[in-house]
């Protein structure tokens, strides 16, 4: 499995973006896709994450960020609205098989939220 983030960039306090995250290879069924983020001179972190009709979030982004999907494109998608300069970071996508770790990950791409 490959994933290709994109959507990344620089934007204010307040504003949006959106970012998408590809998947190719051989997916399968019954996967878990996510979204996680690395700020600066701190350790990766959970965003969000789909899993067949179940979507979490964590608590610093609910209300905010919102998580969907184009099975058809194999294409995840995060919406972020009302960006804060905490949201800077790189965002990673994921992948992985039921009861497995996320094994499969993204190149990343970088967030920068001016206050």
């Amino acid at each position: 499995v490959q994933l290709q983030a994109s959507g990344g960039g620089l934007v204010q306090a307040g504003g949006s973006l959106r970012l998408s995250c590809a998947a190719s290879g051989r997916t399968g069924t019954g996967y878990s896709m996510g979204w996680f983020r690395q700020a600066p001179g701190k350790e990766r972190e959970f965003v969000a994450s789909v899993f067949g009709g179940t979507i979490s979030y964590a608590e610093s982004v609910k209300g905010r960020f919102t998580l969907s999907r184009d099975n058809s494109k194999n294409t995840m998608y995060l919406q972020m609205n009302s960006l804060k300069p905490e949201d800077t970071g790189i965002y990673y996508c994921a992948y992985r098989k039921a009861g497995d770790s996320y094994r499969y990950w993204g190149q990343g791409t970088l967030v920068t939220v001016s206050s």
